[in-house]
């Protein structure tokens, strides 16, 4: 079945502004999304008049309007991403002996939605409803790697971004990307001692229909207790409960 193009172009509109941090401006919108102009401002008034976008006229900008939240909820009642992802992140833990987590991007934040407990493993930071600073977790690091680069570059356009715990992590622009680039390269996330002391991550994100990175799966463990191998092992895991979770999204196997 043919794609309709507008509808692509108003559904990459909506995307775009709910992975900002604060309203934005049509021309940031036309520039990132490579839309004329002209095009951008007919979308966002259509959608301004259905409700799905808001102008913040006062500031010249645009960000999601009340019939945006008024569908997430109805989604959310419906099927949830935590019903989709709770027997497969079960299974994981089961799999790999260590706590495991689902998490989700909200603006520079990850945000802790599942916690699975393996048995003997003390609890983690990492419980549900935390917010940590998504360039220092391997959660917040696998969705980042996935988002564009102009998105990345939106989201961390301020030195201020940085927000370190432990003086370890991602200082700059450029540190962040290089480490994005390893991550894609690699296929998964790491972080070994950047949110707490003594204890390591990996993770791989779940997309959606449209490869969207809305979720990431990762497991945590003791550093000293996990070898390179090991780590690898633990890795393929997450990336198949990932994987696992993508199809249940809607998104179609990625190599």
């Amino acid at each position: 079945m043919a794609v309709v193009p507008a509808a692509a172009q108003a559904l990459a509109v909506l995307r775009y502004l709910g992975a900002q941090a604060e309203p934005v401006a049509a021309a940031a919108i036309s520039r990132d999304l490579a839309l004329p102009r002209s095009t951008a401002y007919h979308l966002l008034d259509t959608l301004v008049r259905a409700g799905f976008v808001v102008h913040v006229a006062e500031e010249r900008r645009y960000a999601l309007g009340v019939a945006a939240y008024e569908l997430a909820s109805g989604y959310g009642r419906q099927t949830s991403l935590q019903r989709l992802a709770r027997m497969p992140l079960a299974a994981l833990v089961d799999q790999a002996g260590q706590n495991a987590h689902l998490a989700i991007m909200h603006g520079r934040d990850v945000i802790y939605v599942i916690e699975e407990r393996a048995t003997g493993r003390p609890p983690l930071i990492t419980d549900v409803g935390v917010r940590l600073p998504a360039q220092l977790t391997a959660s917040g690091r696998a969705m980042l790697a996935l988002l564009p680069g102009a998105q990345v570059r939106a989201l961390y356009a301020e030195p201020g971004g940085f927000v370190l715990r432990n003086e370890r992590g991602p200082r700059s622009l450029a540190a962040l990307r290089q480490l994005l680039a390893e991550t894609r390269r690699r296929g998964f996330a790491t972080e070994d001692g950047e949110v707490t002391p003594e204890f390591a991550s990996v993770a791989v994100a779940a997309t959606d229909r449209a490869g969207y990175p809305v979720a990431s799966v990762a497991v945590t463990f003791p550093g000293a207790e996990v070898g390179p191998a090991e780590r690898e092992r633990l890795a393929a895991q997450v990336a198949r409960t990932a994987a696992d979770l993508s199809r249940r999204l809607g998104s179609a196997p990625r190599p």
